[in-house]
């Protein structure tokens, strides 16, 4: 959520700064502001709404003249969406400017501290605070006064700073909340992800908790948090700028959607060689998976419902006792660890706050941490003991769909090779699910080809108010996804539940025409589920079934049906998953809705 883009070189600032923070738009935002230097002082220009008003009332930053700035877009978290409370924030003198993500968790006493000094606050943000600290401490060293702040702030940031008295230089700082650094021949860069300036350079360094770095045209410097000088090493970026554009798709979402049968196959191939499955990228031997005889699987939204997933194919192939999660309430129910359990951090952005102090926590007790994660570089995957990369590229629309495709890949990897290690399947049965693994990319594409039908479908549902995900097993887990994927984007009430479920309440929410969609795709459940589609159609439910070109006969009890092709029964989830994401985007297509950016959500989670 929020995003911060910064320059100084030899180009005028602010044409860059929107268009870098024009790339970080799926981030989530409700204002936009930037700063530049202009030789003189440092002029500043917000604007409540999307960033092209910005761009509107700087006429693309042409009358905001200068070579020095930073710019930023806000999701609001103190303080609701305005001009005022939109960043950059500066002090009375408009000597010192400042963006901000994160949250600071003690700034109602710092600034009661600061209104007792005297000063005065323009907005309801937490920012502000930064903005009168930094000129409480400033005595003409601004990596010092930054020290200072960053030794009495509690919370999470990034920063991006500048100082009338330094016209020549952007400051940056950072805790908890991802920022990095960049460097071309025509100037230096801030930015809170890649994208941003990646049409720039390919040279970034990614800043680590409590550091803090100083730019001008001649160098980069780093600190620490007590303003001694570290070195860092840069690293170059090797994906193209071209990844997070549209390619001809009405929607990054849709785009992402298709997707979905390279980016599986780029997370899965690498990994199947001599008939085996090969993690040793991941850096833990076959000794100390063995020793494992536990996994505790910890993320957030979709990433969580991957871990759903992974819990059953863990359990059913490795025979390995498996949780799942939710980060946001792992650490607060005080969880038991110990030395033989394995938790698996899985997030797309690398950088989801909840996931990280579980993270952290899980690490802090002892444990062995493996991050399943989509961003090289993110701080889950530097802080973590091992990685195992989801090959998904840039993923831009706020709602996932290639990164949970490829994060479920990445877990059937892991069931296969602790059942291989374990021993708990047959090695005809491992060759059996291997070969079902590589059809998989194969199997999707096919279901592509469906997405007129869903369309066709998916309009006749525009106006509905609730609709209702059920499925047993596996497709439970999937029912979880596919109902989040509906509501995130077109604001329609969904709920899935387990189909075994319904008697024990949620039936009485049936009437004449509520859509349900039954999902139906593991034989040993089949039957179960079926009559679960007969007692919803008995009290006027529609039913539109996902199930398997296997089961013809589901046509009898359902009053329209999506035939999915047939792979492994672990593995079903990565098919019965593609025409429910293309549900999700045809209703909120056709509802006329912002696809890519749905309100009041963020693509990176970085606070609590």
């Amino acid at each position: 959520m929020c995003g911060i883009a910064g320059y100084i070189g030899k180009q005028q600032a602010a044409p860059i700064i929107l268009d870098g923070l024009s790339r970080l738009e799926y981030r989530g935002y409700d204002s936009a502001g930037v700063a530049v230097y202009d030789g003189e002082r440092i002029h500043m220009e917000k604007a409540q709404g999307r960033l092209r008003v910005l761009e509107e009332l700087t006429q693309h930053g042409a009358t905001m003249p200068g070579f020095c700035g930073i710019g930023h877009t806000r999701w609001a978290t103190h303080g609701s969406p305005s001009d005022t409370n939109a960043h950059p924030h500066m002090n009375e003198s408009n000597s010192i400017a400042v963006v901000h993500n994160g949250i600071i968790e003690n700034y109602a006493q710092l600034k009661q501290r600061l209104l007792n000094k005297g000063y005065h606050f323009a907005s309801e943000t937490d920012t502000e605070v930064l903005v009168h600290m930094l000129t409480e401490y400033y005595n003409g060293d601004p990596v010092e006064a930054i020290e200072k702040v960053m030794h009495r702030v509690e919370g999470s940031y990034a920063l991006g700073i500048m100082f009338l008295d330094h016209p020549h230089h952007i400051y940056a700082a950072r805790k908890d909340s991802p920022l990095i650094v960049g460097e071309s021949s025509d100037g230096k860069f801030i930015a809170s992800d890649v994208p941003a300036i990646l049409q720039y350079t390919r040279t970034v360094y990614y800043m680590e908790n409590e550091e803090i770095a100083c730019l001008s045209t001649e160098h980069t410097r780093f600190f620490n948090v007590d303003g001694e000088p570290i070195q860092k090493t840069p690293v170059t970026i090797d994906w193209d700028i071209h990844a997070a554009e549209k390619g001809g798709f009405e929607h990054f979402m849709l785009k992402e959607i298709h997707e979905q049968p390279k980016a599986i196959k780029d997370t899965i191939s690498p990994r199947i060689k001599d008939g085996d499955i090969d993690l040793s990228e991941i850096g833990m031997s076959d000794e100390e998976l063995l020793s494992f005889h536990k996994i505790t699987i910890v993320a957030c939204g979709s990433a969580y419902h991957s871990g759903v997933t992974g819990r059953y194919v863990l359990e059913d192939l490795a025979r390995i006792p498996t949780e799942a999660d939710l980060a946001s309430e792992f650490r607060y129910r005080n969880p038991i660890y110990d030395a033989g359990t394995l938790v698996i951090v899985v997030s797309q952005s690398g950088e989801t706050a909840d996931s990280l102090a579980a993270l952290r926590d899980a690490k802090a007790h002892g444990c062995k941490v493996l991050a399943i994660v989509n961003v090289v570089g993110s701080s889950i995957a530097r802080e973590a003991d091992a990685v195992l990369y989801t090959w998904a590229g840039p993923e831009i629309a706020v709602a996932t769909t290639k990164a949970y495709s490829c994060q479920i890949a990445a877990f059937y990897l892991l069931a296969l090779k602790f059942a291989r290690l374990r021993s708990t399947i047959t090695p005809e049965r491992f060759q059996t699910l291997l070969d079902a693994l590589s059809c998989l990319p194969g199997q999707v594409e096919s279901l592509l080809a469906q997405k007129e039908k869903i369309q066709f479908f998916a309009n006749h549902y525009l106006a509905t108010e609730h609709i209702f995900f059920i499925g047993r097993g596996i497709d439970y887990a999937l029912c979880l996804e596919a109902s989040l994927k509906l509501k995130e984007i077109s604001y329609i009430h969904s709920e899935a539940y387990a189909a075994g479920e319904l008697k024990h309440g949620t039936i009485s929410l049936m009437e004449n025409g509520t859509l349900v969609i039954a999902v139906a795709t593991q034989d040993a459940l089949y039957p179960k589920t079926v009559s679960n589609i007969v007692e919803v159609k008995t009290r006027g439910a529609f039913v539109m079934a996902v199930t398997t070109l296997q089961h013809p006969e589901m046509e009898k009890c359902a009053d329209y049906v999506l035939y999915v092709p047939k792979t492994a029964a672990p593995f079903m989830d990565s098919l019965a998953i593609v025409p429910l994401q293309l549900f999700a985007y045809y209703v909120s297509l056709g509802r006329g809705l912002d696809v890519d950016k749905p309100r009041n959500l963020a693509k990176s989670v970085t606070v609590e």
